[in-house]
């Protein structure tokens, strides 16, 4: 399925495949701060406008999340995303082990939200997954 790049820089890669309405960003590196929140809330953009509910997180080349990164993403970023709609998440776990064990552990406050959440170890299993949830 062919995707849209919507943004692209050293740090990071963000796409929307229209036709399954997957939001899918792609860290080339550890990536904090504003770079993260960038990606973050453009992909936040795509879930409102396009009334997507499927976001693929290709996070094999990031690390775990800064403190102020994850504060952002609990008080600002997750209340909004959840509100437009976002449903299904596919995580490709970073190569890094303490990256893995701090997205599990961030995933699990996702569920809780009630997005559904699978982990993948590439790209193209998890975007198959989010084609076929419902």
């Amino acid at each position: 399925m062919a995707a849209t790049t919507i943004m692209k820089n050293e740090s990071a890669t963000l796409h929307y495949h229209p036709l399954a309405k997957i939001v899918h960003h792609e860290f080339h590196k550890a990536v904090k701060g504003t770079d993260f929140q960038a990606v973050l809330t453009a992909g936040l953009e795509l879930v409102k406008k396009h009334k997507a509910q499927k976001w693929l997180s290709d996070d094999r080349k990031n690390n775990t999340i800064a403190k102020d990164d994850e504060t952002w993403v609990f008080t600002s970023w997750l209340p909004q995303v959840v509100a437009a709609g976002w449903r299904f998440w596919a995580i490709v776990l970073p190569e890094n082990v303490f990256g893995q064990l701090n997205m599990k552990r961030l995933s699990a406050a996702m569920k809780e939200k009630g997005v559904t959440v699978q982990f993948f170890t590439a790209p193209d299993e998890a975007l198959k997954w989010l084609e076929a949830a419902k």
